[in-house]
């Protein structure tokens, strides 16, 4: 039996702020280990068992994603929405091309912001909830529970779908509860509940029609207007945007009469705050955690992250600190979940802080701002091998391009230039022009914008190889 497994990577992660922004949510950030959770969910995946991964993202996200598959030399079709709806679309989006290959495919869904520390036994769980899922029920991972827990919804369990069965049928959900009320629930045998899904494409657009009608055919117009762009899968924004935005827990799992769960003890994780991420991480014999430039003296049970900066802790127990080139996170390990009304806070703030990063990714590489003031700014720029920025113009800044490190090929107006290291060149406000890296390693210069305006959306492009025009 061949399973299709989706990812779903829209998500924005507000409560692992400063690191996770808008521009850089959670997924895409390596929060525990080396890889980022996007990363580690696809490399479970490496199992004859799985088609080609499918993931499910945000159009903003779109070469972040091909960007992070190269770094782990993975593959996977990638299907954008062009504004976000929540799980329950992306389920019915998901649904809708499993059952173009075939209405009795089966389809697992998984988060991509989540850890889970026993891949086999993630994979061996999915193989057992497949069997389960042919039989028409849609299984949901159920993750036993560690503790008390109140961030989570939990799940009552009832009997075994069939004898011998370990997938048990679903009694109810329930939110998310009080302390007191969470300890009965552990006491009586609930489990928690993952919001990862294993169903047959069929079962799952038929209980997406019976209950939601408009959001699946919301889902299934979407996918009959794609479109192929530059190898991404993108859904038709009209007919997406009619869809209800809304979960796939409120749209289907606690309505139907099909649900189901197997028990899970992989060593499951949401990382939904400061708080899981130093559970999750290697810690001393004080229960402190480091990682990058940290130092912790006559202090126990803190979390320390700075990748440039040094960090210092001494004598403050239970927190975490969080640095980052443009901001200070300071955070009781308690208080994990006020980080979220924070994020809402700086935005209402209209802090650029709140979303965006100093560094901003794009196709070609990245810029980061080193220094700004009201009529200039300083960039580093890092352009990938073989990669270029569009040809564009500016109508209110000229910039000066200085390469340290390899050769940049320049187009300004009708001429082509090659920068090498150590040299410049000069684009006065309104010149059309364009820079390439046509060598084999990374391009990196300093860019000095000077003028009266100097936003992002002074660009004009002209022609554009990732079609952002």
């Amino acid at each position: 039996m061949k399973i299709l497994p989706v990812i779903m990577c829209g998500g924005a992660g507000t409560r692992v702020w400063p690191e996770s922004r808008e521009t850089l949510p959670k997924q895409f950030i390596p929060l525990v280990g080396a890889r980022s959770t996007f990363q580690m969910a696809i490399a479970m995946l490496d199992d004859p068992v799985f088609e080609t991964p499918l993931v499910i993202s945000n159009f903003d996200y779109r070469f972040l994603i091909v960007d992070q598959l190269e770094q782990i030399d993975a593959k996977a079709d990638i299907v954008l929405e062009p504004m976000r709806r929540d799980s329950g679309p992306a389920v019915a989006v998901a649904a809708g091309i499993a059952a173009a290959q075939g209405p009795d495919t089966i389809v697992v869904m998984l988060a991509a912001d989540h850890v889970v520390q026993d891949g086999a036994g993630l994979v061996a769980l999915c193989k057992q909830a497949a069997q389960a899922a042919a039989e028409s029920y849609i299984v949901t991972l159920g993750i036993k529970p560690a503790e008390p827990a109140t961030g989570y919804g939990y799940i009552c369990p009832g009997a075994p779908v069939s004898p011998g069965s370990p997938v048990l049928k679903v009694e109810s959900f329930v939110e998310k509860p009080d302390r007191d009320t969470a300890r009965q629930y552990v006491e009586a045998g609930y489990f928690w509940n993952s919001g990862n899904f294993i169903f047959r494409a069929d079962v799952m657009q038929r209980e997406l029609r019976r209950f939601e009608p408009d959001m699946a055919e919301a889902a299934e117009a979407a996918l009959e207007g794609a479109r192929r762009d530059l190898g991404f899968t993108m859904l038709d924004a009209p007919a997406f945007e009619r869809a209800t935005r809304k979960s796939i827990d409120y749209a289907v799992m606690e309505r139907t009469e099909t649900a189901a769960l197997i028990p899970a003890d992989i060593g499951w994780s949401d990382v939904g705050t400061w708080q899981a991420v130093w559970e999750l991480s290697q810690r001393d014999g004080d229960n402190n955690s480091i990682r990058g430039h940290g130092i912790v003296m006559g202090a126990k049970n803190v979390h320390v992250r700075s990748d440039e900066h040094l960090t210092a802790v001494v004598g403050v127990d239970d927190v975490i600190v969080v640095t980052t080139q443009d901001a200070v996170l300071v955070l009781h390990r308690e208080q994990g979940d006020r980080v979220k009304q924070l994020v809402d806070q700086l935005k209402r703030e209209k802090r650029r802080e709140a979303e965006e990063h100093k560094r901003s990714y794009r196709p070609w590489g990245y810029y980061q701002s080193v220094d700004y003031g009201s009529r200039y700014q300083v960039k580093r720029i890092v352009v990938k091998p073989g990669a270029q920025l569009s040809l564009q113009k500016h109508f209110h800044r000229a910039e000066h391009w200085i390469v340290v490190k390899g050769t940049a090929e320049v187009v300004r107006n009708n001429e082509t230039h090659l920068v090498h290291e150590n040299e410049s060149i000069y684009l006065p406000i309104g010149c059309i022009h364009r820079m390439a890296n046509p060598g084999k390693i990374d391009l990196e210069l300093i860019e000095v914008q000077t003028g009266s305006y100097l936003g992002e959306d002074d660009i004009i492009r002209i022609e554009d190889t990732y079609n952002r025009i």
